[in-house]
């Protein structure tokens, strides 16, 4: 019977995960954001900007008579540049931990990274916020459209959320845009479960989609098109004590109009003599405490071509 040798964190290069562990973790990343579940992904290039050409037109053929003047398309391409943002974490592990089973902690890391990684990428792509409520690394965020729909407007008797929902779908619709899909705040989900025709009918079937246990961020249909949740959408995370609120609770609009692109590799530092300072101020030394650092770092990006090909779906007026 073979035997295999654990992982020790010794064996580990201290600047590159493993290939192994790397891909596993863009791929979850990629899987668990609601905005690059729907957004396009594109090549990112770590030593330079990358033109990425978002469509602002399907270009216009016509026909032509043989050998007549050929018709000049009447679309257009907007060139958006986009540049790799570095997003990072500092994870505390005992040290007994790390040095008796590294390769539970790199199976953990597989599970946690791509979480914190998608939280904060979708924060800076909708609100244009880090997670501490700084400004954001990218130029343009989705929650900058000045479309809305404030839900609970419309009456049960006129269609209730759902007309709100279509609200916002025409109002893109009438702006020339398609509507090819929403990212929602869980919050959203239950409002949509229980909302019902005159008759008790519900109205929201289509939202609903077997197997949400294995943290997917894309979950069913809304209006017909892809429906994909974060928390990032209202910006208040699970037991994160100074995120707040905003009161949105969905966007949704025309997503040819975004891209994302990931770094190749994740790049993790260990020290077991670094000291950190957390959320409440209170300084620790690694070395004291017989603890490992690990510093992940890894490198996305995101462009918006037009805000204005979305709408926002907010709880209260004034929200954004």
């Amino acid at each position: 019977m073979a035997h295999t040798n654990p992982i020790k964190l010794s064996d580990v290069d201290p600047t590159f995960l493993p290939a192994t562990i790397v891909a596993p973790i863009f791929e979850k990343s990629v899987e668990t954001s609601a905005v690059m579940s729907l957004a396009r992904q594109v090549p990112l290039s770590m030593s330079a900007n990358t033109a990425v050409p978002v469509p602002l037109d399907v270009p216009t053929a016509d026909w032509v008579d043989q050998a007549g003047r050929k018709p000049l398309s009447t679309g257009g391409m907007d060139i958006k540049q986009m540049t790799g943002k570095k997003i990072a974490v500092l994870i505390p592990v005992a040290m007994e931990v790390a040095d008796s089973n590294a390769a539970g902690l790199w199976t953990q890391l597989q599970k946690d990274l791509p979480t914190a990684f998608a939280r904060a990428f979708d924060m800076a792509a909708i609100h244009g916020r880090t997670m501490k409520g700084a400004t954001g690394p990218f130029a343009d965020y989705l929650a900058m459209t000045s479309k809305q729909v404030v839900l609970g407007t419309a009456s049960q008797a006129t269609g209730g959320i759902y007309t709100d929902m279509v609200n916002g779908l025409e109002q893109i619709i009438d702006d020339d845009w398609d509507y090819t899909g929403t990212v929602a705040d869980p919050r959203l989900k239950p409002k949509l479960l229980k909302a019902t025709s005159t008759t008790g009918e519900p109205l929201f079937v289509d939202t609903r989609q077997l197997g949400a246990s294995d943290g997917a961020a894309l979950r069913g249909e809304l209006l017909g098109e892809p429906l994909a949740y974060s928390r990032s959408v209202s910006g208040k995370q699970r037991r994160q004590s100074t995120s707040v609120d905003s009161g949105l609770r969905a966007i949704g609009g025309d997503w040819s109009q975004t891209a994302y692109g990931v770094g190749m590799d994740i790049s993790v530092r260990i020290s077991r003599e670094a000291t950190y300072i957390d959320e409440d101020g209170g300084v620790h030394s690694a070395f004291q405490e017989n603890l490992v650092l690990l510093l992940a770092e890894a490198y996305y990006g995101f462009v918006l071509g037009d805000s204005e090909a979305f709408v926002r779906y907010v709880a209260t007026a004034g929200a954004s």
